[in-house]
């Protein structure tokens, strides 16, 4: 058994297609084939279920995978490790974000690139649920996710900022000179609102029920810009942190309303599987965080004129 053995299979598995894993990987699909075969001759095991095309890995396949995904981080992180002791951090990072918080990632890869010129990153928009998902199946480094709301186990964390919420309404809204908005009121305006399975809507869908109303949501989406774009083109109101104010700039079509009773707000932070040791460039990034604060309390919103 070797590395290259278990690239191949990683591949497979991420691609799910033999050909484009070996394009993945510069080999030919023969050749990417027989050395799978090769391993489950080495391992006495069944890897891939046989068929004309690609189908799933066997039972035991899926155990071989997640031994080869945590060999081949274990590698990647000897590497990186070997490159800083030379005198440089080197390396990409697979970071994954929640949907609401990936404008403030900005500020974390900005600060890391400044400070390690050589670290490069793959950011990617992922549910809460699924950044806890690839971290443990090693697709992810480390993620961007809400650290209260819902459990974070086996995770090492740290804190970015604090999340707060305003309702976002047309400029042709009439509470749009308002500095203030109870949960109970905003209920009953049409929302374009994350899905239901982001856990931002799940703790803006909880804040309705402490108010003891259901909010009417004609509209949902998985994209932020999806959400502005109904606001700012289709006359709905909508839910978003604070920060989204001032992150797309000056906008007189759209005004934020600060909403009632949104404290204490919610942690968002930095994740990743705790395991010892780090590699190198998670150990930076979470360095980063405790040397200096990047992310600075998210504002209020206030009525803007």
């Amino acid at each position: 058994m070797d590395i290259k053995q278990l690239q191949y299979l990683v591949a497979l598995a991420e691609e799910r297609h033999f050909t484009r894993a070996a394009e993945r990987c510069h080999v030919t699909q023969p050749t990417l084939s027989g050395r799978i075969r090769q391993l489950e001759q080495e391992l006495g095991v069944p890897i891939v279920e046989r068929g004309q095309r690609y189908h799933d890995l066997t039972r035991e396949g899926h155990r071989v995978l997640q031994w080869a995904q945590a060999i081949l981080r274990d590698c990647s992180a000897m590497e990186e490790e070997l490159t800083a002791l030379k005198g440089g951090l080197a390396g990409r990072l697979a970071l994954g974000v929640v949907p609401s918080a990936l404008p403030m990632a900005v500020s974390l890869t900005s600060q890391m690139r400044e400070r390690y010129p050589d670290v490069t990153f793959s950011v990617y928009s992922r549910t809460s649920d699924e950044i806890l998902r690839e971290i443990q199946e090693f697709q992810l480094d480390a993620g961007i996710t809400y650290l209260d709301n819902e459990p974070v186990r086996h995770m090492h964390t740290a804190e970015l900022y604090i999340e707060r919420y305003c309702l976002f309404v047309p400029d042709t809204h009439p509470w749009r000179a308002r500095e203030t908005i109870g949960w109970h009121e905003a209920a009953g305006e049409p929302l374009c609102l994350l899905t239901p399975n982001m856990q931002n809507r799940r703790i803006i869908d909880h804040a309705f029920e402490l108010a003891q109303r259901l909010p009417v949501v004609p509209v949902e989406t998985d994209s932020i810009i999806n959400v502005w774009a109904h606001i700012k083109f289709a006359g709905l109101c909508s839910i978003l942190p604070a920060y989204f104010s001032e992150l797309l700039g000056p906008d007189a079509s759209i005004r934020a309303v600060d909403l009632e009773n949104t404290e204490p707000s919610y942690r968002v932070g930095l994740v990743t599987l705790a395991r010892e040791p780090l590699s190198p460039l998670v150990s930076a990034l979470f360095e980063l965080c405790r040397d200096s604060e990047p992310f600075p309390l998210t504002p209020r919103c206030g009525a803007r004129e």
